[in-house]
């Protein structure tokens, strides 16, 4: 891990969430278990191949568990590790931060407006 990330927290953090579509997926599985489809549904401006790969790379990062069962065809259900359950305080903070941020442009657009 030292070699990939460094000593540094905020480098590592970046890494495992490199992906465009990260924290949108970490936020989906925050819910609850979802399969694949229920992903693409909830997500629907991301790709099948992208979503895959930025799958395969959460769970590479071990921020999410893939299950497989033996049926026919193969169900498989992607949630949140126990490292990305941890990460569930930051997503509320990411979620904080974004409303009052909307709320923010929001206000200064309407001011800059009425000042017109």
């Amino acid at each position: 891990m030292e070699k990939l990330y460094g000593n540094c927290p905020f480098l590592a953090t970046q890494k495992v969430l490199q992906g465009k579509w990260a924290i949108i997926i970490l936020h989906q599985l925050s819910e609850g278990t979802k399969r694949f489809g229920e992903l693409e549904k909830r997500i629907p401006e991301v790709t099948r191949s992208v979503l895959t790969r930025q799958l395969r790379q959460l769970e590479k990062d071990r921020l999410i568990d893939r299950r497989v069962y033996a049926e026919v065809p193969p169900r498989v259900e992607y949630s949140l590790s126990e490292i990305g359950r941890r990460f569930e305080r930051v997503l509320s903070e990411i979620e904080v931060f974004g409303e009052q941020y909307i709320r923010e442009i929001q206000n200064r657009e309407r001011t800059t407006a009425d000042r017109r």
